[in-house]
């Protein structure tokens, strides 16, 4: 069976809603034989004449009449699903949007953005899940709306992306540890025993290529999945963590932080979307509320 050809619900609707056939085809901007062949289609299409002459004019069939109602509201709800989202309003935006990030994202981020959509709409509701992987997986299926992290190969090459803020490796130890008290060189760095941050078997870090040509290596002693496991080891303990500057600022308070004693590569933490979310309002709202925290967050480098 042949998909009919939804144009005719136009023409149809123009013609029952007209009576005429010169008065559809000025309503729908066709010359009189163009809405007269789109007429043979219809009455072909539906098996029925819909229009039949009675005297000078033209007068529905039943079955025109039986149609006259649906068509009308057919071609309504489709025009209103075609048109441009209508402005976005906060104060009854009601809705739960589901964010993947870090604990270090929510820690230093998580209390700006809530005090931000809170004030402009209370009704929005915010669901943090931990990001396990950078599998896209999750933002395709739509099951979270959006994600922060460092791009990587395993995202996919679809899901869009937009830089939030550049931030750099530190190294930090416990209030009092004795390395706060020595001159940071990498010898010194080097020397302690340090908890490495690593979702993956056997990986030392990018720290590892950095003290190569130096000579030294790390003496990993405990290894974590998150940057917030890694300062709470350090805090208790006489454990060296090294993690980003600007992503963990609330997590190191009280802690003694240094600057690395070598060149070491900076990250840029971005914002994820997938593309079939470009155009929803509430979504570049979210987006655009994610962005302006963080970019009024600045990192302060020693």
């Amino acid at each position: 069976m042949s998909t009919p050809d939804l144009n005719l619900l136009l023409t149809l609707d123009a013609v029952l809603a007209e009576g005429s056939v010169a008065r559809a085809a000025t309503r729908l901007r066709l010359s009189p034989s163009a809405m007269s062949r789109a007429l043979a289609r219809l009455r072909e299409t539906t098996g029925d004449p819909l229009l039949v002459r009675a005297g000078r004019g033209l007068v529905p069939t039943p079955r025109a009449l039986e149609l006259r109602g649906q068509v009308t509201q057919l071609v309504q709800d489709a025009q209103a699903l075609l048109r441009p989202a209508e402005k976005l309003d906060l104060g009854q935006l009601s809705q739960t949007f589901t964010l993947r990030t870090s604990d270090g994202f929510v820690e230093n981020f998580g209390p700006a953005l809530i005090a931000r959509i809170n004030a402009e709409a209370p009704d929005v509701r915010l669901c943090f899940i931990p990001k396990l992987n950078k599998d896209s997986t999750l933002l395709r299926d739509g099951s979270v709306d959006l994600e922060t992290g460092v791009v990587g190969d395993a995202t996919s090459p679809e899901v869009r992306t937009r830089a939030l803020f550049r931030d750099r490796f530190i190294g930090v130890v416990r209030s009092g540890h004795p390395l706060s008290q020595l001159a940071m060189t990498p010898a010194v760095y080097a020397s302690g025993k340090h908890v490495l941050v690593s979702r993956r078997l056997h990986n030392k870090g990018p720290m590892a290529d950095v003290l190569k040509p130096f000579g030294l290596e790390r003496d990993v002693a405990i290894t974590v999945g998150g940057f917030s496991a890694a300062l709470a080891l350090a805090r208790a303990s006489d454990l060296i963590a090294t993690v980003p500057e600007r992503h963990t600022g609330n997590l190191r308070t009280g802690m003694h932080s240094f600057v690395l004693p070598f060149p070491a590569d900076e990250i840029t933490v971005s914002m994820l979307c997938h593309p079939r979310m470009d155009a929803d309002p509430a979504h570049r709202w979210l987006r655009e509320c994610v962005w302006e925290v963080c970019a009024g967050l600045d990192a302060v480098y020693d």
